[in-house]
């Protein structure tokens, strides 16, 4: 028999075993409640509650990230460590910031990708790592999650989206040297991570968004040839550890997820329903005993445009189906945005507190 109340961590460890915990692990995993409807949220709480947001979120949340400091050179506003350069571009209410500059835009070939000043782990401070863990550990354990891995992306970004699209099929050794090269990054800063976390991380996130609203972004052929192995590589680095594997895309993935499941993912992240074929009880059934889950809640249409009485429906449909037998971790498919009414997320999360686990 469980105990009346688990850890933050042992209910996520529990999860990940396909066990049935005390109540669904809660989690923002690539995601959170975005700037323009955090006011609302926290004058919602505030009024209604008599609590912050931080102070609402700390029991709910089970699962807390982590990650190196960066000590390296110098950055030019708004760049990345790969050299990207990002502007900021509003939407009214709030803004994104959107890729200004790519630096490997121009690079004819492969010579030009090795000139491109690649980070190195020397830019970073592992040993803040430790400090980290125990300050999230103060009062209770939490399952620690480790950061982004995501080759694809990370090409992209630096290259163009339609160019590395193209790429793929008209200069095909181009993208896969810049892709072993910044597997070769995240290798080596994953594997820092976990040795200076010394067996306390549970979970590390990877990621690649491969789904668009109404398929796959390439052919499962070019997937598997070009971007397979390289998040294999970076899954067996993480399984050495210990660590668990959890794999975020957004949109229809439902072709590629036989193929995640074979290259080493143990929890796919982001569900979104609302894409094309995406169908939690054929997920569940056809995977459920080799995958986890963990998202799931609509931020397209449910969480922002529902009623509380939807988000409370959809909320236990999916603990029903993607929790029985554990192996869920429920929170929103992506980040909560602008003019989500507060009272529908509160909705979700209380929904998930109270909601039975089936067995």
């Amino acid at each position: 028999m469980l105990p009346q109340r688990l850890s933050h961590r042992e209910r996520v460890r529990l999860a990940l075993e396909h066990k049935v915990t005390d109540r669904v692990p809660v989690a923002f995993v690539c995601s959170g409640v975005n700037q323009p409807a955090r006011p609302g949220l926290e004058h919602y709480l505030r009024s209604h509650r008599s609590i912050v947001i931080d102070e609402y979120l700390r029991p709910i949340l089970d699962i807390q990230m982590i990650g190196a400091e960066y000590v390296g050179p110098p950055l030019a506003p708004r760049q990345d460590i790969w050299g990207v350069i990002r502007k900021e571009v509003s939407y009214g209410s709030g803004s994104y910031n959107e890729i200004d500059h790519y630096p490997l835009g121009e690079a004819a070939d492969i010579d030009d990708v090795l000139r491109h000043r690649w980070p190195s782990t020397d830019w970073f401070d592992y040993k803040c790592i430790p400090e980290q863990i125990r300050r999230i550990n103060a009062d209770e354990q939490f399952c620690i999650l480790g950061p982004n891995s995501n080759p694809f992306e990370s090409t992209w970004y630096m290259r163009g989206f339609q160019r590395t699209l193209t790429d793929l099929m008209l200069k095909p050794e181009l993208i896969d040297c810049i892709l072993q090269k910044v597997t070769e990054f995240f290798l080596a800063h994953g594997r820092k991570i976990l040795q200076a976390a010394d067996g306390q991380i549970d979970l590390m996130f990877t990621a690649d968004d491969i789904g668009g609203q109404t398929g796959l972004l390439m052919s499962p052929k070019l997937w598997r040839r070009h971007i397979m192995p390289h998040h294999r590589a970076i899954n067996e680095m993480i399984h050495s550890f210990g660590a668990k594997v959890i794999y975020h895309s957004d949109g229809s993935v439902m072709d590629a997820v036989g193929g995640l499941v074979e290259m080493g993912i143990d929890v796919l992240q982001a569900l979104q329903f609302d894409a094309a074929g995406m169908d939690p009880a054929a997920l569940k059934y056809k995977y459920g005993d080799r995958l986890c889950f963990q998202g799931g809640i609509s931020v397209q249409k449910t969480l922002p445009f529902g009623t509380a009485e939807d988000v409370r429906r959809e909320t236990a449909e999916r603990i029903g189906v993607l929790g029985a037998g554990g192996g869920y971790i429920l929170g929103p498919s992506h980040a909560i945005q602008a003019g989500t009414p507060p009272q529908n997320i509160v909705a979700m999360f209380e929904t998930a507190l109270s909601t039975p686990m089936n067995p």
